[in-house]
């Protein structure tokens, strides 16, 4: 795909992620220092960049609600430092960096994750260009992507079935990692399209694609897990199999997991048709899970 429009997009969140950083007198500047280690390590930003793009698709210009789209980066980044934990995952890198625990120790880590969620909805709150039922009803949408019966609530499932003999079927697995994974995804385009004045059946078909693309991307999550290069991902490969997790190529195949992918994106791209052109970039940005090495 053509980067050219990720990249600058790329470039305006990184540059608004430092400034929400910088605090004057902070209490603790190891904290900080750990907050910035992870929030600020790279990564395709994938979340603050689909709810602009879902705001392009609705007739708006995305990045207006520039701060509405680095708050989903900021909770992403605490659940990822979150799920490096020996607890969790324990896993020693992301991105091709130590894990933030591994750097700044587990106490210190589970800190920089709470503060990064927490803060969030302070940048959320801090959107102009935005009513105030508005914003109330965003922060609504992305508190329950992120919460119990969400990501967290996936999160849970996830943690509770490692090791265990009786594997899940495909059914708990996509209800697993539609809460984990996708429930993030679709808080963020529904957020875009619902600050650019999505009309009901916009809204609606945008909720479709975001089901499909948080599907698409976990799906391609686990591939690279087994043929993943590890100097590209960033990460060891083969992760999910040491921890016994079941997985979309596990319960399957590698060659039917790809074959859903593929049907995946086919059916997150037919949601599109009312948009147009419009929506150009999201067709872009779901097209990409399919060929993406990290």
């Amino acid at each position: 795909m053509d980067k050219t429009q990720w990249n600058e997009r790329i470039k305006l969140i990184e540059k608004t992620l430092v400034s929400e950083l910088q605090m004057e007198n902070a209490l603790d500047d190891r904290l900080c220092e750990s907050m910035q280690y992870s929030l600020m390590a790279g990564g395709k930003r994938l979340r603050p960049i689909l709810v602009m793009a879902a705001a392009d698709a609705v007739g708006a210009v995305g990045t207006d609600f520039i701060h509405i789209a680095c708050a989903l980066e900021m909770i992403h980044t605490y659940s990822l430092i979150h799920d490096d934990l020996p607890a969790m995952d324990n896993d020693d890198y992301r991105r091709g960096k130590l894990t933030n625990h591994k750097v700044y120790g587990d106490g210190m880590a589970i800190l920089a994750g709470d503060a990064l969620l927490t803060q969030a909805f302070e940048v959320i709150l801090r959107q102009e260009n935005v009513d105030q039922a508005t914003l109330l009803r965003v922060v609504r949408e992305i508190a329950v992507g992120a919460g119990p019966n969400g990501m967290v609530g996936g999160q849970a499932i996830d943690l509770e079935s490692e090791g265990k003999q009786q594997a899940m079927d495909l059914k708990d697995l996509q209800r697993m990692h539609g809460a984990k994974t996708g429930a993030l995804f679709k808080a963020a385009i529904r957020s875009g399209a619902i600050v650019a004045g999505a009309s009901e059946e916009e809204l609606a078909a945008l909720t479709k694609y975001a089901d499909c693309f948080g599907l698409a991307f976990q799906i391609t999550d686990d591939i690279l897990d087994v043929i993943g290069d590890e100097k590209i991902i960033g990460k060891p490969v083969g992760s999910d199999q040491r921890n016994d997790k079941s997985t979309y190529v596990s319960l399957t195949s590698l060659e039917s997991a790809q074959k859903l992918a593929s049907d995946t994106v086919a059916e997150a791209i037919a949601s599109l048709e009312m948009f147009g052109d419009k929506a150009a970039f999201l067709r872009e940005l779901v097209e990409y899970l399919l060929n993406r090495n990290k």
